[in-house]
């Protein structure tokens, strides 16, 4: 027993070692021993890795609490040096679907867990608002590698075509329209590319105006009216957090508290009728939350309601486009409801940019019923009566609004697309066979 143990712990301590590397040192590793591209996919209860050299970083993801069925994941160190990732959680509604996010990770274990929580997020935001698509995204590593951006992109592209169609690339934090232009012009499966390509461009507006309905349900449900005359404190103010100020401005908002850590956004902000109170901070500074307002709204990155923040949240009600907002998903929703404060949780409320995304290859019609009738309050799923919905049911139950909709998503994510079947699990098992990392 005791040997066992040791020799647990010492797998454990390698896993950890790999894993602490930053991206650039993990680039340079995979360089040394020849690999350019490996994949981790299920075996057991954990996950095996493309090459044994690379066991101990499939010990860390096996090790993960936020392993959670996943399908497959794909890391490339691309031709231009940098770390890339494409992440599938849950392909039974469809292909995997969700943005790319370019951003600056301290190690590659931070860049993988952020992968594996954000596509499991992709799956219930996916179910829930009724797509036939599943749960996939991407995440790649700022500061890894060189050379023309659009080049970076490019090379995501020929990754995401690899892949054969078990990812759907979009934009997401860190990317723009003109890089899902570089995208597109390698590879088919991407959505979010410019208007002109007939493109839907980008998804933030949309985004934005689901959260805006997501108020008004949480609003109405505490008795308390609407938005006009309320004040919101806005964490984010760029490509959502933005135009998300000019709605509230439209519905009549009178106060906007405002941070960000980029000083461009908060010189962009123009609201003549709005008390506007805005604040230039530091990366991880999160003291936005404790804002003496009726609704608080994260838009920058996840985790920011913890145990450290939320005994200083004031605010009734807290409703934000930020992805996996919650520090600790299993009772970071109870910690809220404790201190009072009604969470609505990402996924039910910033459904928009997706569903714009799915709606693209569709063609256009201006205004467009199935965008409109998720922002509308006739339909049972769109974002207002889903919502009310399921507030409705936590009275009921006592149980958090996070627990019921991700009871009704995990439900919804296992029902199998009609037409194609389990097909995104078939392409990777494909990928698998035919040796994808060489």
């Amino acid at each position: 027993m005791a040997s066992g143990t040791r020799l647990v712990a010492s797998g454990r301590t390698r896993a950890m070692r790999l894993a602490e590397l930053s991206p650039q040192a993990f680039c340079d590793h995979l360089r040394d021993r020849g690999i350019d591209r490996l994949f981790l996919v299920p075996d057991g209860d954990g996950v095996r890795a493309s090459h044994p050299a690379l066991d101990d970083l499939a010990s860390f993801v096996s090790a993960s609490p936020d392993l959670d069925g996943h399908e497959g994941i794909f890391v490339q160190r691309s031709p231009t040096g940098v770390l890339q990732a494409g992440v599938v959680h849950r392909t039974c509604r469809g292909q995997g679907a969700g943005g790319l996010r370019m951003w600056t990770y301290d190690t590659v274990g931070d860049l993988l867990t952020d992968g594996m929580r954000l596509a499991r997020g992709m799956t219930h935001k996916n179910a829930l608002a009724g797509l036939w698509w599943g749960g996939g995204k991407g995440v790649m590593a700022a500061g890894t590698g060189g050379g023309a951006r659009s080049e970076i992109y490019a090379d995501y592209g020929r990754f995401i075509t690899s892949l054969n169609g078990c990812y759907i690339t979009a934009e997401d934090v860190g990317t723009s329209v003109e890089d899902m232009a570089a995208i597109f012009s390698t590879t088919r499966f991407t959505t979010c590319i410019p208007p002109s390509v007939g493109g839907s461009g980008n998804p933030s507006v949309p985004t934005a105006r689901g959260v805006v309905r997501g108020m008004e349900a949480g609003l109405a449900h505490l008795g308390m009216g609407t938005l006009e005359g309320k004040s919101v404190a806005v964490q984010g103010l760029g490509h959502v957090g933005g135009p998300l100020c000019s709605m509230l401005a439209e519905r009549g908002v009178a106060r906007i508290v405002g941070a960000d850590i980029d000083a461009a956004n908060l010189e962009a902000l123009r609201l003549p009728r709005v008390e506007l109170e805005l604040s230039l901070v530091e990366r991880g500074d999160a003291s936005i939350l404790a804002a003496d307002v009726d609704v608080v709204s994260p838009n920058a990155t996840g985790g920011v309601l913890n145990a450290e923040t939320i005994p200083t949240i004031r605010a009734p009600l807290v409703c934000g486009a930020a992805n996996n907002q919650l520090g600790d998903d299993k009772i970071d929703d109870r910690r809220l409801a404790d201190a009072g404060v009604l969470y609505l949780p990402d996924f039910l409320v910033n459904r928009m940019g997706i569903v714009t995304c799915a709606d693209e290859a569709s063609g256009y019609v201006t205004p467009d019923p199935i965008i409109e009738q998720h922002l509308g309050a006739d339909w049972d799923n769109s974002i207002y009566r889903l919502t009310l919905a399921i507030l409705a049911e936590c009275d009921a139950s006592g149980r958090t609004p996070a627990a019921v909709a991700l009871e009704r998503a995990e439900a919804a994510s296992f029902e199998v697309h009609p037409i194609q079947g389990h097909r995104g699990a078939a392409i990777i098992e494909s990928l698998v066979r035919e040796g994808w990392a060489g």
